[in-house]
């Protein structure tokens, strides 16, 4: 058996099977597991994950009969809180490939009456000892610096990890190309293959490699971290894609095979896979690719800044906007997960029912994404307005950012935060109801403000540490004051031509927030009425609209809310 340290072996594949074994179909890895998966809690993070996650399988194995765990076993047998243990089992619902899974499919509370399938847990965690890759400077680092200011609050007095330091100025450290992650995800999966397998077979005590066996059921887990990109194998169950077991029955299933025959097919799939992505991947604008392991920095390459969506693999990017607005809706994206890297100054909506959303070093903008089913990520962010509806969120590294959520699970803070605002959902939209449905969001469950926090050190991070840090506490967001609170009118762009039924925002207030808005409304009634009736000259008219436009301008500076405006302009 493979241990961590080793190198792959050869692939290689028994002579006696047919030929078409030998044929290459491209693999991909399961971004969403190593993108949204990842949890910061070290007691996750195993030096020797084959060592730990075999005798733990056994065990939580041996005391349910259904092979499913649920939280307080879990917490038993890891010693960990029941609190993280229920933020893994919410982690991996969140990540698992197959929306019929019961754990997919469980409201809010029923998680531990459902519990987590064996095998997915142990590959979850086996994966919590990934290592991310190093993020890459911008190379035009005098571009950056027109978008990123170069000084604020917080300079001079922050740490060795802080965001500021990491991501800002000459320094600004950008997301790694989708190729360059897929590659070292792939390089991952390859070295700890063996590993991966062993985990998923029926083995007995003293049973040597050579005799063990993996039956279709168990393969399928497998899916869990990688698959088949082939165009001809889109969406085709993991197993129907492997020539051991394309086209079995399942009334009469196929016949386990020797996982070293397993093995050896997908270690010749990875390594033609990863060839394939070196292929395809233009050195101009990405350098050469550094597919090895952990540890090792990747090469520089610049993330094209382009104010448009383009869509690979169902993932649609939306980058570099600038002082500007930008708009998405359910028509206008090709896939059902979206990226916003690198926008600024801006108002960027997206309108859609998605499953996944990651929006990473914005700046000065206002960003609201419609519903999104599984999970969304804000990492590296500064002074950033987001409005979301879903299931769950995390927030990462950022700062002096402002969250209006209606979020059906706890949201997730972790690394190096400062000064974030927490407050419920704020806006609706006419479609929203109907995409909240799509995918799952309950609107009568928001637990915007009970957030959890986790340590300031990520250890999937390639970025070495201080000592001492490893155990310290992550900054945690405030409430946002009720008296500040307002809602967010969104533009009708299309004058009502995508009709829905959604006329208020479907999140239920706390009293606090509602009376506020409430207060605000009859305040601004009050207001126009005395205006209306005041019993002034033309020219004091005049003057009072000055002042009152003069404020008013203030204001939508101050607030951050000129960015509205950019919706009235032409983009």
């Amino acid at each position: 058996m493979m241990t961590d340290t080793l190198d792959p072996p050869a692939p290689s594949v028994d002579p006696g099977q047919p030929a078409n074994l030998n044929a290459c179909s491209l693999l991909h890895p399961r971004r969403e597991a190593f993108e949204y998966g990842l949890l910061p809690i070290p007691k996750l993070v195993f030096t020797d994950p084959i060592q730990t996650l075999a005798p733990l399988k056994q065990k939580l194995a041996a005391q349910s009969p259904n092979h499913r765990v649920d939280s307080a076993s879990l917490a038993d047998a890891l010693q960990i809180s029941i609190d993280h243990a229920k933020l893994v089992l919410d982690t991996l619902s969140s990540v698992l490939c197959s929306d019929s899974d019961p754990l997919v499919r469980a409201k809010a509370d029923e998680t531990d009456s459902v519990g987590a399938n064996v095998r997915d847990l142990v590959l979850f965690l086996y994966i919590q000892s990934y290592k991310k890759l190093l993020p890459k400077p911008h190379k035009d680092s005098h571009a950056v610096a027109d978008v990123w200011p170069s000084t604020s609050a917080f300079d001079g007095y922050l740490s060795a990890l802080s965001p500021l330091q990491l991501v800002r100025s000459n320094s600004r450290r950008f997301m790694p190309s989708q190729a360059d992650e897929e590659a070292h995800q792939l390089s991952y999966l390859q070295k700890h293959m063996a590993n991966i397998i062993s985990l998923l077979t029926e083995s007995s005590e003293g049973e040597d490699e050579e005799s063990q066996v993996l039956t279709v059921e168990h393969f399928e887990h497998l899916g869990l971290l990688i698959r088949f990109g082939d165009k001809e194998l889109e969406g085709t169950p993991l197993s129907q894609a492997a020539p051991f077991f394309a086209n079995s029955d399942p009334d009469m299933p196929a016949a386990p095979v020797p996982i070293t025959q397993v093995h050896g097919w997908l270690l010749e799939n990875i390594a033609c896979s990863l060839e394939h992505i070196s292929e395809r991947a233009s050195p101009k604008e990405n350098g050469p690719l550094n597919t090895s392991d952990q540890d090792v920095p990747m090469s520089d390459a610049s993330i094209t800044s382009a104010k448009s969506a383009a869509s690979s693999k169902g993932l649609c990017f939306i980058e570099g906007i600038s002082k500007s607005s930008f708009v998405k809706q359910s028509s206008d994206l090709k896939g059902s997960s979206v990226k916003v890297l690198n926008c600024h100054d801006s108002a960027i909506y997206i309108l859609a029912p998605l499953r996944y959303a990651t929006v990473y070093g914005c700046s000065d903008a206002t960003i609201v994404l419609g519903a999104v089913g599984k999970v969304v990520r804000i990492e590296h962010c500064e002074r950033v307005h987001i409005i979301v509806a879903a299931k769950r969120v995390c927030i990462a590294n950022c700062r002096e950012c402002m969250l209006f959520l209606g979020v059906n699970q706890p949201p997730l803070i972790v690394g190096d935060n400062h000064k974030l605002q927490v407050a419920p959902y704020n806006t609706f939209y006419s479609q929203l109801e109907e995409h909240l449905a799509e995918v799952g969001i309950e609107a009568n469950i928001n637990q915007w403000d009970k957030p959890i926090t986790l340590g300031v050190v990520d250890p999937h991070d390639s970025l070495s540490h201080p000592a001492g840090v490893s155990d310290a506490q992550a900054e945690s967001a405030t409430s946002l004051d009720p008296d500040l609170f307002t809602s967010f009118l969104i533009p009708d762009w299309f004058g009502g031509e995508h009709t829905g039924s959604t006329k208020e925002n479907p999140f239920p207030l706390p009293n606090a927030y509602l009376e506020s808005q409430q207060r605000n409304k009859n305040n601004l009634e009050e207001i126009k009425q005395a205006l209306g009736n005041a019993p002034l000259a033309d020219t004091r008219k005049r003057e009072l609209s000055n002042a009152l436009h003069v404020y008013f301008k203030d204001w939508l500076y101050a607030s951050g809310n000129i960015r509205q405006l950019y919706c009235l302009q032409g983009d």
